[in-house]
């Protein structure tokens, strides 16, 4: 009896053992989704209508929701198969009529079960004599007619099996040598964003918030470098392979998979590839209530650090199985909070993840990840770019990273934010011991490595700050938004280099504000002040005018010899000071660039006062290098406690 398997793509189809494999790798599928697969393999190219799909697996007399239960397996296909309805390589909805195989399918039979001895292949039979009736006789010597002896026929015996025998050597040298390449230990991988596949739009918060919070914990672990959510999320729709998204990010593995939401009930399916051979090599499915999301991210991240075979200390181990479960209400406000932060494209946006994060904190005040969501918020409106007033933005940020530290001490995101606010404040040492905090928490985490990196550079460690920058970089190395290290590079007077770094940055992301910014200064520094005008004309336009940007756009005027456009500006900023806040900052650039550095010295005063960021750069900032041998510019490092 013939056994009918089915093979499409990377997928094969094993109609006895009822199973799907990826690459050869059993994937889990539960029997009503796995009928209707191959119901629609078996059916390759035509349209399978939802009527039929019923009379094969819901018999008229089985009374259940038809429509839900069809809905739902066709779901789990599309979580199994990483397949999307909206962009589907595998199974095509034909809306209200049914579904269809896209691609070719291949049939496979077999006469035998999996596992029979296969039958010995007949002997060659021996050659027939030649007729010798058409024979011509030949004088063959004594010399030729000798036989080789006996000790002779071992030698050559011996020598045909050393040479057969180094051969096979080499073969399976070789052999083991590509198949071990092949299987190197991971020690580094990124974590693809899971696709939303509940067939609404709007849950999409919740896929990424899975994304996010998988990264989290895997980040914890040092025997693994993993790349952070900013660089992998530029991946939400690939057009490159895996291999090449693996190349491109500097990993050895991938972790991709889906999110189906069902009312209170949430499916993550997640499987890992080696980037080195496209090779599927691990899958799970887990189905869980919405309250036990973290016992489910928890679970996953420790299947995941097994498979890889990664070292994890005892320490590590706590961190990772940390869960307690959370009200749905809490944990989605919570998701949708972070959703709106990660735009962070407006104080709107801003202000909206606020709200959420409030709401559950409201419901529940004990749930320190709401706590650093706040804390980040807050940190984000106290950016040149958004410009609140710091006096009005650091102390929310303080009080909230300290509540989520004291409700759980090992949530390295709400280190980092106390360190960036401790070191605003010119609270050195603090800020130090909670940069270190968050690095021994999360050695994966990129903001922890730039924040020390900063840290570094405001101290006069430069080389010290390049390095950990580099370091940072190496974990989100598509992410753009700090320019950390062309802004080290400026600071350390390699201009050239610098802006290398900034242009690299741009190619990534074209209207990126701190890129751009970055790129400005660096250009006049580099005695390019016209080339930096336009630059910084744009970083001006997608930041809403910043002021900050409008300070060093002054600056690049005034070295240009447009001197009278350098002054309109510095009047639009003092218009825009007598009608809300500026920061300081702005006005020392200003008069920095236009040489009025009596001028200059009385808005440093005023940066003092409200400990505007630019005082943190004091001991190295290329601007400030003609008044470093004014008094006035010595006391006021030594005041900030620079000196």
């Amino acid at each position: 009896m013939q056994a009918r398997d089915y093979r499409f793509g990377p997928y094969e189809l094993r109609s006895r053992a009822r199973e799907l494999c990826k690459h050869g790798v059993k994937v889990r599928l539960r029997p009503q989704p796995f009928q209707v697969l191959k119901a629609l393999v078996q059916r390759a190219g035509d349209v399978l209508t939802r009527e039929e799909l019923r009379e094969l697996l819901w018999p008229k007399e089985t009374f259940v929701d038809f429509e839900h239960g069809l809905n739902a397996a066709i779901s789990e296909l599309r979580g199994v198969l990483n397949d999307t309805a909206s962009d589907p390589r595998y199974i095509e909805t034909l809306p209200k009529v049914g579904y269809r195989i896209k691609v070719p399918v291949e049939l496979i039979t077999t006469d035998e079960p999996p596992g029979a001895p296969q039958e010995p292949p007949a002997a060659t039979p021996p050659l027939s004599p030649p007729d010798s009736s058409s024979q011509v006789p030949v004088h063959v010597s004594p010399a030729h007619t000798h036989r080789p002896t006996p000790w002779a026929r071992r030698w050559l015996a011996m020598i045909v099996a050393a040479v057969i025998g180094l051969l096979a050597i080499a073969y399976v040298t070789s052999r083991d040598r590509t198949h071990n390449a092949a299987r190197s230990k991971i020690k580094s991988l990124a974590v693809l964003p899971l696709k939303n596949l509940s067939g609404d739009p709007t849950q999409e918060y919740l896929a990424d918030g899975m994304t996010e919070a998988l990264i989290g914990r895997l980040a914890a672990i040092h025997d693994l470098r993993v790349v952070s959510h900013t660089s992998v999320m530029r991946f939400r729709n690939p057009q490159l392979s895996a291999p090449d998204i693996a190349r491109t990010l500097g990993v050895d593995a991938l972790v991709e998979g889906s999110v189906i939401r069902d009312g209170s009930r949430i499916r993550v399916t997640a499987q890992l590839i080696r980037a080195a051979t496209d090779e599927h090599f691990w899958s799970e499915t887990y189905d869980r209530e919405l309250r036990d999301a973290l016992a489910l991210q928890s679970e996953l991240a420790q299947s995941i650090a097994e498979k890889v075979q990664v070292t994890v200390t005892g320490e590590e181990h706590e961190r990772l199985t940390a869960a307690h479960p959370v009200a749905p209400e809490v944990y989605e406000s919570y998701l949708k909070g972070r959703s709106a932060l990660n735009k962070s494209n407006s104080r709107a946006d801003i202000e909206e993840s606020i709200g959420y994060f409030e709401d559950a904190l409201k419901i529940d005040p004990t749930f320190a990840p709401a706590y650093v969501g706040l804390a980040d918020a807050y940190s984000y409106l106290g950016t040149v770019f958004i410009g609140a007033p710091p006096a009005e933005t650091r102390p929310k940020v303080i009080s909230a990273a300290r509540k989520a530290l004291e409700l759980d001490p090992n949530l390295s995101e709400a280190h980092v934010l106390l360190a960036n606010a401790e070191q605003e404040l010119w609270h050195w040492a603090e800020a130090e011991v909670e940069y270190r905090r968050a690095l021994e928490l999360s050695p994966n985490d990129a903001t922890a490595h730039d924040g020390f990196a900063s840290w570094l550079l405001c101290q006069g460690r430069t080389g010290e700050a390049l390095a950990w920058a580099q370091r940072g970089r190496a974990l989100d190395p598509l992410s753009v938004s700090g320019s950390d290290v062309a802004w080290i590079l400026f600071q350390s007077h390699r201009y050239d280099e610098s802006i290398h770094e900034s242009r690299s940055a741009l190619a990534v992301q074209a209207d990126n504000a701190s890129a751009l910014l970055v790129l400005g200064f660096a250009l006049i520094a580099n005695n390019q002040p016209a080339d930096a005008i336009p630059v910084l004309d744009k970083a001006a336009s997608v930041s809403n005018r910043s002021p900050a940007v409008i300070g060093v756009l002054i600056r690049a005027y005034a070295h240009a010899g447009r001197r009278s456009d350098a002054l309109q500006l510095l009047a639009e900023l003092k218009r825009r000071r007598e009608a809300g806040y500026v920061p300081a900052g702005a006005f020392v650039n200003a008069y920095l660039g236009l040489g009025e550095n009596d001028q200059a010295f009385a808005w440093l005063e005023h940066a003092y006062t409200e400990q505007s960021n630019i005082l943190q750069f004091l001991k190295v900032h290329p601007y400030f290098d003609p008044v470093r041998g004014d008094p006035r510019f010595a006391d006021l490092v030594r005041r900030v406690g620079l000196a």
